[in-house]
């Protein structure tokens, strides 16, 4: 074999080399989108529904109040109504619970507060104190995002079952947590 036969070769090997890296560095999506053989779909999250247009009881135009929400379209919360209970899209008489809504709705306990999201705001932000200074010096260590507690769910069902049969509520007695193991010194070192 001659050297010009052997640099021939090479340089067909590295010139494949080459196109071959340059090609695997393209987004696959993007490439076969541009060429255009792929087809998109619409995405059925996003499709949104309209009513349909009726006739006014007057045939007299009104002219539209800019800002005001269009009468034909429904709330989110409306709609979500609609599905959940198709009597009140039907139009038709609210109804008394029955008795397994009547006894469902006991089971669930009282009725949330309404200002639960300030509350447990309130809460997270009590956890979560002002950086020390050797924190902030310790930038690439992770901090500690969370300082839950980890509830031991076997003992805390047995516990709910022994208030139960006891006729207790829920909240008496002590939560059993899993307490973290303690690190030693040389631990706490090495941790990040």
């Amino acid at each position: 074999m001659t050297s010009s036969g052997f640099r021939q070769r090479s340089a067909a090997a590295a010139a494949l080399l080459v196109s071959a890296t340059l090609l695997a560095g393209c987004d696959s999506g993007s490439l076969t989108r541009t060429f255009g053989m792929t087809r998109d779909a619409p995405d059925e999250f996003t499709v949104t529904t309209r009513a349909p247009l009726s006739m006014p009881p007057d045939y007299t135009l009104r002219p539209p109040r800019p800002g005001a929400p269009r009468p034909q379209e429904q709330s989110a919360r409306r709609q979500a109504e609609e599905t959940l209970v198709p009597q009140v899209a039907l139009g038709g008489p609210q109804a008394a619970a029955s008795p397994g809504d009547q006894v469902l709705l006991e089971q669930a306990g009282p009725p949330v507060s309404n200002d639960i999201r300030r509350e447990v705001n309130r809460d997270a932000s009590l956890d979560s104190g002002d950086p020390s200074f050797v924190d902030k010096l310790l930038f690439w260590r992770d901090q500690k995002t969370t300082t839950a507690v980890l509830v031991d769910p076997t003992k805390e069902a047995q516990r709910i079952r022994t208030n139960a049969a006891l006729g207790d509520t829920q909240e008496n007695g002590e939560t059993p947590i899993i307490q973290p193991s303690r690190k030693g010194w040389l631990q706490s070192l090495f941790d990040w």
